[in-house]
């Protein structure tokens, strides 16, 4: 099975490179290659390009295997195939689409200004999945600006999850949210916790779940 983890370190000493040669090469601080080598912080897509670069190999050689494992079941030994990684570019937007799929989430990636920009996820079965790329500090500190929250709209959502929600009371309005269901109302939260929650009532009120929230991709630096 294919890790999200890279193998820098070990690409490292097959060629007798230190990480200060690395960054030198790829132009990036030394400081978040060590975090990369390490598996301490998260890789983006422009990161994983430049090193790719820097040990002339193909993107998806950099990733770390897993060895295979073998289960019994019935006694019987199985051995488990591996899995073939299909990086699928996830579309990054500055805004919630109200109804995502390939064709909306392209124009809205036009309309906020990031047109062409994308972040990579692995073995994707929603193809509406979007990024919300956040741009201000409104959700700190738990999310701050130039964090990519991934978005699918094919995922189960149950209490406690993040979504990405529609809703209204006075007026239609769209946001991050924590969601908890009860038997006649539903509970959206604000990430900084800083408001009252909202309780909108079961089958009166408007609420429509966009997406859940699956992943964050944090900013660099």
């Amino acid at each position: 099975m294919v890790s999200t983890q890279l193998r820098v370190k070990e690409l490292l000493k097959e060629r007798a490179w230190s990480t200060k040669t690395l960054a030198e090469k790829t132009g990036m601080s030394e400081s978040y290659l060590t975090h990369i080598k390490n598996g301490t912080r998260r890789w983006n897509e422009d990161a994983l390009k430049k090193i790719a670069q820097a040990f002339e190999i193909d993107p998806i050689d950099i990733f770390m295997v897993r060895p295979q494992r073998s289960l019994k079941e019935n006694s019987i030994q199985v051995e488990q195939q591996p899995q073939a990684l299909t990086i699928f570019p996830v579309p990054v937007m500055g805004d919630i689409p109200v109804h995502p799929s390939p064709y909306n989430n392209q124009i809205m990636q036009v309309t906020t200004g990031y047109k062409e920009v994308f972040v990579p996820m692995f073995n994707v079965s929603d193809t509406a999945m979007f990024a919300f790329c956040i741009e201000n500090n409104v959700m700190a500190p738990r999310f701050v600006k130039g964090d990519h929250l991934i978005i699918s709209p094919a995922e189960e959502v149950k209490s406690g999850d993040l979504i990405a929600v529609e809703y209204k009371i006075d007026k239609s309005m769209k946001g991050i949210m924590q969601v908890t269901f009860l038997d006649d109302f539903i509970l959206l939260e604000l990430v900084n916790h800083k408001n009252s929650p909202i309780a909108l009532v079961k089958n009166k009120d408007t609420f429509r779940v966009i997406g859940k929230v699956i992943q964050l991709q944090q900013r660099i630096g």
